[in-house]
């Protein structure tokens, strides 16, 4: 008797607190049903919009990769750093370049010549105008910081290409979790549905049975009450489902007014969870962050030998060609253009930098133990979140397993009440105790693998897992 006035008040304590919750849609509900009767409230309750894009996960991720911004971003940074690089190899190829200038002579030089008669005040040399155009090319034969500085531009693109493919890999981790969030909202609405349908049925039973004088006005009112408890929820979940579906549609980049539905659903994934769980394998090899460092590591490395390589001598070749023209006027006719043209090697050999080359190895060899550091620090951290969501996915395969049985028994609990309401024995509030249970028991299966495909998901992006798309 005592466990029986407990269960009687903790269900009315969840009554009141549905109740206590849902004002505003008791208003909404009551403007329906001033319009439509119970049987019409369900139409409104189940209407599809027309013009619908269906998805399936895998178009859901190939949409994602190929309209979202993010992943455009990444992309445009790899082919910056392809043009960086031809930038850096065009050193290694002759720089030709075409000049001209003109000079204007103010206050000529004077020129003294000793031993000469006449020259004792000096004679002025040069004329008014002078010009000269002509090309000039270089190019480095020996220069082994350039060299080296081919080779930090190599890991550039490497480094682009690693952070493109974090990019991919986070932008799967937020499509599927947000894929996954629309399922679960859905199968709650499907849950509140058949909650709803169910007390909507027994409403129309009981009504029919107080009409023929076998049932009195209480189990009606009761009856009616539950329909409007159990509308709450409903518009709680559609509400819950179309965030998930912004959200969703903001991740593909669609537009959010367009209409879209996930096809399948939780139940889907059920027969995977165990052996998935059990093919896992936690190893960090293709964990995009390590491979940032890595090659971070090896550009480090590759600075450190260029700047070692400044202490070595370059040499370098040059060629001149002008053509050279001096005049007192401006009658470009009858100038004389005389060419010029020189062929160099130039030999360049550091002696004294007052320390500079010294101290930015040393500063890059600093830069390297940090990064070493920075590399342990990161992989603790990643083998811990590993083990964390592998234990989440155990947990929650745990409470499949203890939530997939709740969903039998609950069914047939509420089955054997309905018969025993039917035949006289029950009472409506067994019929709601069952109700209750049943619900609450449905949630907990589709959160149970909803939380395993969502750690499954982090796992994924954690271990470094690339979207075949």
């Amino acid at each position: 008797m005592c466990m029986v006035i407990k269960r009687i008040s903790s269900l009315m304590v969840v009554l009141v607190m549905v109740c206590s919750q849902s004002i505003k849609a008791q208003v909404f509900h009551d403007t329906l049903s001033s319009t439509y009767g119970v049987s019409e409230m369900q139409q409104v309750f189940y209407k599809t919009p027309v013009d619908t894009l269906w998805l399936t996960l895998d178009q859901a991720l190939q949409i994602a990769l190929s309209e979202n911004p993010t992943i455009h971003v990444a992309d445009q940074e790899i082919t910056k750093q392809e043009y960086a690089k031809k930038g850096t190899y065009s050193s290694l190829f002759p720089q030709v370049d075409f000049s001209g200038a003109y000079q204007r002579t103010i206050e000529k030089q004077t020129m003294y010549m000793d031993g000469m008669e006449g020259m004792s005040g000096g004679l002025k040399v040069g004329r008014d105008n002078y010009y000269s155009a002509g090309f000039t090319a270089s190019m480095p034969l020996i220069s082994a910081p350039l060299w080296q500085s081919l080779k930090i531009s190599a890991y550039d693109v490497e480094v682009s290409i690693e952070k493109a493919r974090s990019s991919r890999i986070e932008m799967e981790d937020q499509v599927k979790q947000a894929f996954y969030s629309v399922l679960l909202a859905h199968d709650a609405l499907n849950v509140f549905r058949q909650a709803y349908d169910n007390a909507v049925f027994n409403y129309n039973e009981i009504e029919r049975k107080y009409q023929q004088g076998l049932l009195a006005e209480y189990d009606l009112i009761r009856a009616n009450v539950n329909v409007k408890n159990a509308e709450p929820n409903m518009y709680d979940a559609e509400n819950s489902l179309i965030l998930a579906r912004w959200r969703l549609k903001a991740l593909l980049g669609l537009d959010l007014e367009s209409n879209i539905e996930c096809v399948g659903s939780l139940s889907d994934f059920e027969q995977n969870l165990i052996g998935d769980y059990l093919n896992t394998n936690l190893s960090l090899e293709n964990n995009s962050n390590l491979k940032q460092l890595d090659l971070q590591h090896k550009q480090l490395e590759t600075t450190k030998k260029m700047q070692t390589a400044q202490y070595y001598p370059t040499l370098s070749l040059g060629f001149d060609y002008q053509w050279i023209s001096m005049n007192n006027n401006f009658k470009f006719k009858d100038y004389n253009w005389d060419p010029y043209s020189t062929l160099s090697l130039s030999l360049k050999i550091p002696i004294f930098s007052g320390g500079k080359r010294y101290s930015d190895v040393k500063q890059t060899q600093i830069s390297i133990k940090q990064l070493e550091n920075q590399r342990l620090d990161t992989e603790r951290s990643l083998n811990v979140a590993a083990k964390q969501y592998n234990d989440q996915m155990k947990t929650c395969i745990k409470q499949y397993q203890a939530a997939s049985a709740g969903v039998e028994e609950a069914e047939k609990s509420y089955n054997i009440t309905m018969k025993r309401y039917e035949t006289g024995e029950g009472t409506m509030l067994e019929i709601n105790d069952a109700q209750l249970s049943l619900t609450q028991s449905q949630l907990n299966l589709n959160q149970s693998i909803y939380n395993y495909l969502v750690a499954k998901s982090g796992l994924d992006k954690t271990l470094g897992e690339t979207p075949d798309y």
